[in-house]
C-alpha cells in the first residue's frame, strides 16, 4: 500500500461517490414534475449546462480542496508536506484530462431520467406540478450529482500514482493553495484526528528471525 493512502480526506471523498444514486433520483423527479413547455433539446440542455459547465471549470481551474468536509476547511498552513504533495498531483494535467472526461457520465445519465421520467410521475404527486420548479430541482440534483462523480475520480486519479512519483513532487506553496484550489466553508485548525502513515510491517527477514531454542543451547564460542 501506498504510504499517502493512509490520508483519511482521500477515503472521505472516494466514498462520496455513494450519495451519487440519490441525487440521480432526484434529478428524474425533478424532470417528471409538470409537462414540457420548451422545445425538448433546450429542456434538457437548460439543467445539464447549470450542471456541468460550472464543475468543469472549477475542476480545470481551481479543483476542490479535499482538506475539507462539508462547511469546514483545514488551514492551508495547518497541512503536512505530504497532504501539499497530494495538491500538487491534484494540479498534475492527467487530472484536468479526466475533469473533461467525467461529464459524459452525468450527461449520459441525465438524458435517459429526462427519457424516462413519465415513470417517475407517482413519485413526484406530492409536489406542485410547476415545470420551471422541476426544472430547478433537476439542475440542482443534477449538479450536486457531477460533482460527487468529479472529486472521487480525481482523488482516484491521484491515489493511483505511484509512490516515487509522490516523493518526487514538491509539496505546493502553502501561500499559493486558496488562488490555486477552491475552498469551501470556514477555517478550523484541526478536523480529523492525526494519523501517522506507517507502511504495513514486513516479515522478518532471515537474519532478524528469532532464534531457535536449540540456537540458544549453543554455547557463546560457537
Amino acid at each position: 500500500m501506498r504510504a499517502f493512502w493512509f490520508d483519511p480526506f482521500l477515503w472521505i471523498h472516494l466514498a462520496g461517490i455513494a450519495a451519487l444514486p440519490l441525487f440521480l433520483e432526484l434529478c428524474w423527479i425533478g424532470f417528471a414534475l409538470g409537462d414540457p413547455i420548451l422545445p425538448v433539446w433546450l429542456e434538457f440542455s437548460l439543467p445539464v449546462a447549470i450542471a456541468v459547465l460550472p464543475v468543469v471549470w472549477m475542476q480545470w481551474s481551481r479543483p476542490f480542496y479535499i482538506f475539507s468536509i462539508l462547511v469546514v476547511a483545514l488551514k492551508p498552513i495547518r497541512l503536512t508536506d505530504a497532504q501539499r504533495r497530494l495538491l500538487t498531483l491534484f494540479k498534475r494535467g492527467q487530472n484536468r484530462f479526466l475533469a473533461l472526461i467525467v461529464p459524459v457520465v452525468p450527461i449520459a445519465a441525465a438524458w435517459f431520467l429526462y427519457r424516462s421520467a413519465p415513470a417517475a410521475s407517482g413519485i413526484a404527486d406530492w409536489l406542485p406540478s410547476w415545470r420551471l420548479l422541476g426544472l430547478a430541482i433537476a439542475a440542482i440534483s443534477l449538479l450536486a450529482a457531477h460533482l460527487f462523480i468529479q472529486v472521487p475520480v480525481s482523488v482516484l486519479g491521484v491515489m493511483l500514482a505511484e509512490q516515487n512519483e509522490f516523493e518526487d513532487v514538491e509539496p505546493f506553496p502553502v501561500e499559493q493553495i486558496p488562488q490555486n484550489f477552491s475552498l469551501f466553508g470556514f477555517d478550523v485548525d484541526r478536523l480529523l484526528p492525526e494519523l501517522v502513515a506507517a507502511m504495513p510491517p514486513s516479515s522478518p527477514t532471515t537474519a532478524d528471525a528469532e532464534p531457535s531454542p536449540a540456537d540458544e543451547d549453543r554455547p557463546a564460542s560457537e
